[in-house]
């Protein structure tokens, strides 16, 4: 009687407890089924819509890419010139013109014509494909003339309903004098939309109709035909403009259409132009009835027959044991350990009473070892708990590094493009005043200073490449020796010039005794003095600048004072001036411009050099910046340092990087390079110095060379046939060959660089050959002496170098071939070996325009990136007919 009633107890308990989420469930499922279907059915569309959304945006925008490299395509702009009609090469440079508009259409087959329309409206270069004239006027003009975009697009659908797409880019002159450019014509280009036609006619489901609208309601494109170009009603076109904006499946009746309740999905595209796609209702949901009346049959099932099932096996499997369990286990809990439960079946309440059997026999034995095992699991959890605690702290310190290297990385590389335009400003300053001077008198000056600014902004990109020392926050400065009053002749040479474009007084004032030479790293000592002068200059509208130089011999710290006598600053302004990208104000960033940074990177500078940057300034007076620098001198009182006492003494050495070979040399040296045109170069450069090489036409033949002949150095190319220059160099170091190997390459990356040097190769020359650095290893490893720039000049402007010149020249309508039918098989891997021989090729002989677009084409077809290769090959083919097309040159 006991155990009957208590199952009927658990049973008034347990069976709501089921039946109730049964009844819950069942009413759920059929008032959601519908809205679940909706939800995976606008899942499904939305993502169709956006599939195709991207695919008809990736199609307008690679026309658009088009349309724009048409637009700076050299011959258009040989055909705009304004001297074009009266040159008398009309006729040529039209034809040219139509070879190109002919080009883009057989590389695009969706082009049907390329029109140039001139600013008035009239059309002054036609082609199409279908060999029509040029249409009069274009519906869609007028809207060009008013808008002031460079790009723009406009679909126009045609009488038998097929619409079409027109691509508009706007031409404006190449004259950067101008202070607005002067707009020289349109290029439209009409193209056959094939993607969007076959976008429109896939579907998610079957019976979806798809439609392209416009903003008044016109149906441009549909999955249905004869609906093209019919109209939707104004109520039913505001209510697809709501269902843009919500980006959810809706129903609507579109009785402009048929009378059909359809689920619909619409997105609003660039242009005004509007995608739906819908899905007749009672298809959607045919499959959610279905479920809805399987779920209401189980449903009624669970809830009759469950609570039965629930009765027997408590009752039978449960309840009774459990009672019997629970009697037992409260006279244990009395203290009567004389319990025994009687034999069960042998199942997992048998296996339980033998077990409460066997516990309550040896409870007494274990009483003490659970008391053991108690304080070991103590000890365990307090471990584990020290040991998470470890590690969350060693997580969390982890991502605040992750999170200071990636700022770091950022301000470094922001640091890096500001300081790039500091030698770049001298560069562009001094080739403007040798361009438009009549004067010859200053041109080595300038010359000079260019060359050292060059090469300092060449030292500011390798450190930017160097991705090392971004990642580890190494800025690494050297300690060499620096002529101080070579170092400030080269600050004047930069900053009198602007002051003078202002009508300043720049002085320079040495206050002696200086010591002539002390050890810092020169590029970025005057890095910091030209961020700071010229922040001087560019601040101060009438006054003077002036440069103090003061030697402290007990800190053994060389000061240079930088006073102006411009805006000046309030002492909050002061507190602000050395935090990254920050100015005085908001009006100060837009009268002078600038990103902040200067002061900042100069301060940081200063610090590693062993100083600092402080400042002191008067509001509408001007300021005074004092840079402070680590002189680093030798402490050997044996010999002291050479110290600058008299004014004679502060005038600035002969500039030695304008140098050149004067004594011939008598030495062996063999070249290894494929080029045939390299070849010739290469030997009249080394013909200069006196020297008369050897060359190999590849790896293998410069190691049968190198071990039958005694060579005092060796030039090898690193990418040619049969062998390579790497293998070539390994070989070379296991037959013990230990002259110097010089590697000649167009891949100087400082990976690349690294390896050519771990293969055995004891220095890297670039491709284009640069004059210096050939001198440079020539001057270290055969001991010539060096002369002036003369028989440098006299190299490049004589017959024999122009010969040369000319011979490669005639060589470039072969290469043109070559590549055109490289990149119409796609064969990209011959086409890239093809790029980098005119890498090095094209730029030695000063050809600067087919050596960035194959180095950027390797650079390219090295990586995955498929985008941009037709666009990166078009540009090469590009270069080489420009430069085709110009006149040769007499002198270089």
């Amino acid at each position: 009687m006991k155990t009957s009633k208590l199952s009927i107890r658990l049973l008034w308990y347990i069976t709501p407890l089921v039946i109730l989420p049964l009844l819950f469930l069942g009413g759920f499922t059929l008032t959601n089924v519908t809205s679940s279907t909706q939800k995976q059915a606008e899942l499904i569309v939305s993502r169709f819509v956006e599939q195709q959304q991207q695919k008809m945006f990736n199609y307008i925008d690679s026309f658009h890419s088009t349309t724009k490299l048409l637009s700076t395509s050299p011959v258009l702009s040989d055909f705009l010139a304004d001297d074009l009609r009266d040159s008398g090469n009309y006729t040529r440079r039209l034809g040219a013109l139509m070879d190109v508009f002919a080009s883009y259409s057989e590389a695009y087959p969706d082009i049907v014509s390329v029109n140039l329309i001139s600013p008035n409206g009239q059309s002054d270069a036609y082609y199409s494909s279908n060999l029509n004239t040029a249409p009069t006027s274009y519906p869609f003009f007028s809207q060009v003339l008013q808008s002031n975009l460079r790009q723009q697009q406009f679909m126009v659908q045609k009488q038998d309903g097929t619409t079409s797409l027109y691509f508009i880019q706007r031409i404006y002159s190449a004259d950067y004098y101008l202070k607005r450019p002067q707009q020289l014509g349109f290029i439209v280009v009409h193209v056959e939309p094939s993607i969007l036609n076959t976008s429109i006619l896939e579907a998610p489901y079957n019976n979806t109709l798809n439609l392209l609208l416009t903003n008044n309601g016109k149906i441009l494109f549909s999955s249905d035909y004869d609906k093209r170009g019919q109209y939707i009603s104004e109520y039913e076109l505001e209510q697809i403009h709501k269902l843009a904006d919500l980006g959810k499946l809706s129903t609507i009746e579109l009785s402009s259409i048929d009378k059909v309740e359809r689920m619909i999905y619409a997105i609003q595209m660039s242009g005004g132009y509007y995608y739906v796609s819908t899905i007749p209702k009672a298809l959607l949901y045919q499959s959610g009835k279905a479920i809805s009346l399987i779920t209401a049959l189980i449903v009624i099932i669970s809830v009759i027959t469950l609570p039965m099932l629930i009765f027997i096996v408590v009752r039978n499997l449960l309840l009774n044991p459990i009672e019997l369990l629970g009697a037992a286990s409260h006279r244990v809990g009395d203290g009567d350990l004389s319990v025994y439960l009687p034999a069960h079946n042998n199942d997992e309440v048998g296996v339980l009473f033998n077990d409460f059997n066997h516990m309550v026999n040896q409870i007494r034995h274990y009483q003490d070892e659970l008391e053991e095992y108690k304080h070991h699991l103590e000890d365990k959890v307090e471990s584990r708990t020290k040991a998470l605690e470890t590690m969350n702290s060693q997580l969390e310190v982890a991502i605040a590094q992750a999170e200071q290297a990636n700022q770091l990385k950022s301000r470094f590389l922001a640091n890096m493009s500001h300081e790039i335009r500091t030698p770049l400003t001298a560069i562009m300053g001094f080739t403007e005043q040798l361009l438009h001077s009549n004067k010859t008198s200053g041109d080595a000056l300038h010359l000079s200073t260019i060359l050292r600014n060059s090469k300092h902004l060449l030292e500011l990109i390798n450190n930017i490449l160097d991705l090392s020392k971004i990642e580890a926050e190494k800025l690494a400065v050297e300690k060499e020796p620096l002529d101080i009053v070579q170092l400030v002749h080269d600050i004047d040479s930069i900053i009198r010039p602007l002051s003078q474009e202002k009508k300043l007084n720049c002085n320079i004032n040495f206050h002696l005794p200086l010591p002539r030479i002390i050890n810092s790293d020169g590029t970025r000592l005057k890095q910091i003095l030209i961020n700071i002068a010229s922040n001087a200059v560019k601040f101060t509208e009438q006054g003077l600048i002036s440069l103090d130089i003061t030697y402290d011999s007990d800190s053994q710290l060389i000061e240079f004072a930088i006073q102006d006598s411009g805006i000046g600053m309030s002492e909050h302004e002061v507190e602000r001036v050395f935090k990254p990208f920050e100015q005085a104000d908001a009006t100060t960033t837009r009268r002078f411009g600038g990103t902040g940074l200067g002061l900042c990177i100069s301060k940081n500078l200063a610090q590693l050099l062993g100083g600092d940057v402080y400042v002191q300034s008067t509001l509408g007076k001007g300021s005074c910046f004092s840079v402070q620098i680590a002189c680093n001198l030798a402490t050997n009182s044996d010999f002291p340092p050479v110290m600058l006492t008299e004014q004679s003494q502060l005038a600035p050495e002969k500039d030695l990087q304008l140098s050149f070979a004067q004594n011939s040399f008598d030495a062996n040296i063999l070249v290894a390079e494929d080029n045939p045109d390299n070849q010739v170069l290469i030997k009249l450069l080394l013909q200069t110095w006196g020297l008369e090489p050897d060359i190999a036409n590849n790896g293998a033949e410069a190691v049968e060379m190198a071990l039958v002949n005694d060579y005092q150095l060796i030039i090898m190319d690193m990418q040619m046939p049969v062998m390579g220059g790497l293998e070539a160099t390994q070989m070379l170091r296991h037959a013990a060959y230990d002259g110097p190997i010089i590697a000649l390459t167009a891949n100087v990356m400082k990976h690349d660089v690294n390896t050519y040097l771990q293969a055995g190769c004891d220095e890297a020359l670039a491709k284009p050959i640069d004059k210096d650095a050939l001198e440079s290893v020539l001057v270290s490893y055969l001991n010539i002496e060096k002369d002036t720039q003369n028989k440098w000049d006299n190299l490049l402007n004589s017959e024999r170098f122009q010969q040369i010149n000319n011979d490669y020249r005639s060589k470039l309508p072969d290469y043109l071939t070559q590549v055109t039918q490289l990149h119409s098989a796609n064969e990209w891997e011959q086409l890239r070996v093809l790029a980098h021989s005119l890498k090095g090729s094209a730029g030695c002989f000063g050809f600067n325009n087919i050596h960035h677009a194959a180095a950027a084409l390797e650079d390219n077809l090295r990586g995955r990136d498929q985008s941009r290769r037709d666009y990166l090959a078009l540009s090469l083919i590009e270069s080489i007919k420009y430069t085709l097309q110009q006149e040769p040159l007499t002198e270089l």
